[in-house]
């Protein structure tokens, strides 16, 4: 999995380890609503919480077992635990189960079928296991929803899935949607720079290229696109100043044997 992908689940973990859990209050006949808070969950709740909570901690020790085992205490507790199918199916995704990661994702598709978070992980999960063209009606699902606090997330997720489509302009238009959104997140603005480099707008490309690099991502890929994006502007400075970047810090990358060789067209 790439390190953009983990970045998406990362986030999508740090939501769930704060989330209430679906708990709800009941109301009594007149009075005031009221959302609800964690002082209205049962005891069942709480503890299915805590111990999803852990689960999380455990996975991004990359303890897959002890999370699994967290996983089945929190449904133990809360056999209906919508989020705790979301987590042990993406559990299950790490580590190459995936006939059980679909069977995780669609029993907590169906215990809470408005949820955003659940419709968009379980798109990323069609996305990568070859049923992209699947994957965008999740996506959509997901940005329909007024609630969902991480639209930029849905949308890169539509537009790095409509690239395997091949259908580049609609990816233009979610990575774009994005951009607006979270105009410093660098997973955006790399996949946007390499749509114009490709399309020849070198100019646009740099723009995009250039807010990646100040955002510290100076990965191989990163660095090399910034570099033959100034080789086709001619710009020998700027180029030789993200060479001496790729030398120093990945002498031992492809992306510098292929700077050593020229191959800036490939």
């Amino acid at each position: 999995m790439s390190p953009a992908s983990h970045r998406w689940f990362r986030i999508f973990f740090l939501l769930i380890a704060v989330s209430l859990g679906g708990c709800a209050s009941s109301q009594s006949a007149g009075s005031l609503a009221e959302l609800p808070t964690s002082s209205d969950e049962t005891s069942n709740q709480k503890r299915a919480n805590i111990r999803l909570q852990l689960a999380v901690g455990y996975y991004q020790q990359r303890q897959w077992e002890v999370a699994l085992d967290e996983i089945k205490l929190a449904l133990s507790a809360v056999p209906d635990f919508a989020e705790a199918y979301s987590v042990r199916a993406l559990i299950y995704m790490e580590i190459g189960q995936l006939p059980l990661a679909e069977e995780n994702f669609l029993r907590a598709i169906k215990l809470a079928p408005n949820n955003p978070d659940l419709s968009n992980n379980y798109g990323w999960f069609l996305c990568q296991n070859g049923r992209a063209s699947q994957s965008i009606s999740y996506f959509e699902a997901a940005l329909k929803n007024r609630s969902y606090q991480s639209p930029a997330k849905a949308l890169h997720n539509a537009g790095v899935c409509s690239l395997k489509l091949r259908e580049e302009k609609v990816a233009e238009q979610y990575f774009m949607q994005a951009f607006k959104i979270e105009p410093s997140n660098s997973d955006i603005t790399i996949n946007l720079a390499k749509i114009y480099f490709k399309r020849g707008d070198y100019e646009r490309a740099r723009f995009y290229i250039s807010r990646t690099l100040k955002a510290d991502m100076l990965t191989p890929e990163v660095l090399w696109l910034g570099i033959k994006i100034e080789h086709k502007l001619e710009n020998l400075a700027a180029e030789n100043s993200l060479v001496t970047q790729l030398r120093r810090r990945h002498a031992d990358s492809i992306e510098y044997a292929n700077y050593k060789r020229g191959a800036y067209d490939e």
